[in-house]
């Protein structure tokens, strides 16, 4: 039996939502350990993000879907999308990875020593580079190969994957490869991706060579979520390193990599800790 767990819920603005569940906890004799809430006057919508446990040791709580029962009437009445999940429960995260490899190693150490509190069923990848890094955290290691005419039978295996091992989130790690329409919204609010991000903005190969050749002063990285629209969905986190004109574009690249991996972890951690919640095209990030 978990012993807390973590409310989040949006809905249409009005009073009284957070009395209402107040009332709820209070009713089945639960206690808040901590609480973000927010209301957006520009799409008029009101975002919680409740830790609650039992009230006490000898307290006895309800199971989980027993506490989701219970709290539909609630939902109903103030037309709530939410969902309650134990703290106990890891997410299952899948990782997506192609040939640069500095994302991967990054989330796996973080997973391995307990600053990501989630679970890697396995690791998918376009190209064979990274198996045996998956070995060595003994994670299994799918080799997908895709090109143009066997993309949909590419991306149905790793729907089918998705399936098999439960999956609750994808994270693309640099895969370098654009997700189809199909992918995206069968996964949709699920998938992260983590791009570099200039001013002004750089694209195709070499991006960091591209910064040092116009001489910028700053480079960074956001994370967002995956929607058909290439690289402009939802941003989960975004932050910036200051360079200068002494760096070489491959302390360009190491200085990138940092920030790309850096960001990447931030927003698996805020996503899996179910900190994030969708707003239209936007987020709201309790962290």
């Amino acid at each position: 039996m978990a012993s807390s767990f973590i409310l989040t819920l949006s809905a249409p603005e009005r009073p009284g939502i957070v009395h209402a569940v107040t009332a709820f906890l209070v009713q089945h004799n639960l206690n808040i350990i901590d609480s973000s809430q927010f209301g957006d006057a520009s799409s008029q919508r009101f975002f919680l993000r409740m830790h609650f446990a039992p009230a006490s040791k000898d307290a006895e709580v309800a199971d989980l879907e027993s506490l989701r029962s219970a709290f539909q009437s609630t939902a109903e009445s103030f037309s709530l999308d939410y969902e309650i999940h134990p703290t106990t429960q890891k997410p299952r995260v899948m990782i997506m990875v192609s040939k640069i490899g500095h994302c991967l190693n990054d989330i796996l150490f973080r997973q391995s020593t307990g600053q990501l509190n989630i679970e890697i069923p396995l690791i998918i990848s376009n190209h064979p580079d990274f198996a045996a890094l998956a070995a060595t955290y003994n994670i299994p290691f799918h080799h997908l190969p895709v090109k143009a005419d066997t993309k949909a039978e590419q991306e149905a295996q790793i729907l089918e994957l998705v399936s098999r091992h439960n999956i609750d989130l994808i994270v693309l790690a640099r895969y370098m490869q654009v997700l189809s329409p199909k992918l995206c919204e069968a996964m949709s609010g699920k998938i992260i991706n983590i791009h570099h991000s200039f001013l002004p903005s750089f694209k195709g190969a070499k991006p960091y060579h591209q910064a040092y050749d116009r001489g910028v002063k700053i480079i960074g990285a956001t994370a967002h979520f995956v929607t058909s629209d290439l690289d402009e969905g939802p941003i989960i986190e975004q932050n910036v390193v200051r360079v200068n004109h002494g760096m070489s574009p491959k302390e360009l690249t190491h200085a990138g990599s940092n920030v790309e991996s850096n960001v990447l972890a931030a927003a698996v951690k805020y996503v899996t800790e179910r900190r994030v919640l969708l707003n239209k095209n936007k987020t709201v990030v309790f962290n």
